[in-house]
């Protein structure tokens, strides 16, 4: 889990202070997404103890004649299944994972298939291995045992559209909710009630077996019932929920048929609703987070005060519009440069959680990348850093993980005839980093937590 462009971007810095600022941000983020490796994870929770399966304070017991099935999917799927093959060893019977394409040959793995499918706007290939792994968990006993590994990526990673509902539905209303700037969860509760497996519904297909789920959290606060739809999970969101969603981003009126009939049968009862937290099959089901953001900003905040830094983690929970967001983090680095607070010089702060933003302009970007640029904006003169990276490698249609502004990122721009606000104003972060060096690149890292923005801000020298 590197920085592949990790020497461009430190010599990126106008002056020797600003190079050794960003390249301890880089450090430390690097550091970051080591301590949220997936298969670490799984193996710091999964332990196979003669017949009996530990998942951290969990126990389950396995009879001679049971069966382990693992299922499941999300951008950790592969580093995951790994874990536990390594974890269980003979003791894994089968088992199906959908992973984002072309990560499925990276792993090396002889019991679980790992099934190629697309991210973000789901794909029949994603299609195909749900139904695999519905048939793998279909006719089980109580007995048996199914290892669930859920990641972020895992609701487009798993779509299997309800009756009546195609997956042409579902890949417009995702992407229509997407440019909309939809928060993860309003997502979700649609995705959920189009799904015939999202919802806690994965669980119900498993029953009478015995269900562990280990979750690799991409969603502030680790709500389990979020985390790719959950599909281990009581679903607390209704048919009525996601109706409400479509109404408010004004997508309602354009669905197809099929989905209005789907979404009446609900509100009406004809259509089972998604099971809920008294639902009894959810006594046999163990759902367990092996990482999460916070595990990875700790050790962000940790590296950077082994650097010298006063460090603080002052958030997990950072979320809004970009662009918004990014005037926030540029007056903490004011307030840490020219004040003092809440830290003392040389001083990094800790953001983690995920923005959003709603695409108006024809541009190419993403979520970090538009907060980096907006967050530029404000920082002029400043012997400062802001990184900020998604923990997946992905910061929307690009092949940036994120991006790196500084106190100088403004003049650069303007020396090369490029204005900071046009390029907000489009949309356009990725190319307006682009032609400055400073996109972060990392390709698919196989974990998803997230993302994290660093403030480091130094002593006003060049020395």
């Amino acid at each position: 889990m590197k920085i592949v462009n990790k020497r461009q971007l430190t010599d990126n810095g106008r002056t020797p202070a600003l190079r050794g600022l960003r390249s301890d941000a880089l450090k430390a983020l690097e550091a970051a997404l080591e301590a949220v490796d997936p298969k670490r994870a799984v193996l710091d929770k999964l332990h196979l103890s003669g017949d009996w399966i530990g998942v951290g304070s969990k126990h389950v017991h396995l009879n001679d004649a049971g069966k382990v099935i693992v299922v499941g999917g999300g951008k950790a799927g592969g580093p995951m299944a790994e874990g536990v093959e390594e974890a269980l060893g003979d003791r894994v019977t089968a088992g199906s994972v959908n992973v984002l394409r072309g990560t499925e040959s990276s792993f090396r793995l002889k019991r679980i298939r790992l099934n190629p499918a697309s991210h973000p706007i789901p794909d029949e290939e994603g299609v195909r291995g749900v139904r695999d792994m519905i048939g793998l968990v279909s006719a089980l006993g109580a007995d048996d045992v199914v290892i669930c590994l859920i990641s972020g990526g895992g609701s487009a990673l798993m779509p299997l559209p309800s009756e009546g509902v195609t997956l042409g539905d579902i890949q417009g209303i995702t992407a229509g909710l997407l440019k909309a700037g939809a928060t993860i969860g309003e997502l979700n509760s649609v995705r959920k009630h189009l799904s015939a497996f999202k919802g806690g519904q994965l669980a119900r297909a498993c029953r009478p077996a015995r269900v562990v789920s280990l979750i690799l959290s991409d969603v502030v606060g680790d709500p389990i019932d979020t985390i790719a739809s959950g599909p281990s999970a009581p679903d607390p969101t209704t048919f009525a929920d996601a109706v409400n969603v479509l109404k408010k981003y004004g997508l309602f009126g354009h669905l197809s048929e099929g989905v209005r009939g789907h979404l009446a049968g609900g509100m009406e009862g004809s259509v089972a609703e998604t099971p809920k937290a008294d639902d009894p099959l959810f006594r046999d089901v163990h759902n367990v987070v092996v990482a999460s953001n916070l595990a990875a900003a700790e050790r962000a905040a940790a590296m950077a005060g082994d650097l010298g830094y006063n460090s603080l983690l002052l958030t997990t929970h950072l979320e809004g519009e970009a662009r918004h967001a990014g005037v926030f983090l540029s007056g903490l680095a004011r307030g840490v440069q020219v004040n003092g607070h809440p830290l003392k010089l040389p001083a990094c702060l800790v953001l983690g959680g995920e923005t959003t933003v709603a695409v108006k302009g024809d541009g190419v970007g993403g979520r970090n990348q538009e907060l980096a640029l907006s967050a530029s904006m404000s920082v002029g003169g400043l012997t400062c850093v802001i990184a900020v990276l998604g923990t997946d490698g992905i910061d929307g249609p690009t092949d940036a993980a994120g991006a790196l502004a500084d106190g100088a990122t403004t003049a650069r721009a303007l020396e090369k005839g490029l204005s900071p606000g046009a390029f907000l104003e489009r949309n356009d972060s990725y190319s307006f980093f682009k032609a400055l060096g400073d996109n972060i690149l990392t390709g698919p890292t196989g974990t998803n937590v997230n993302d994290l923005t660093l403030i480091l801000c130094g002593l006003n020298r060049d020395e």
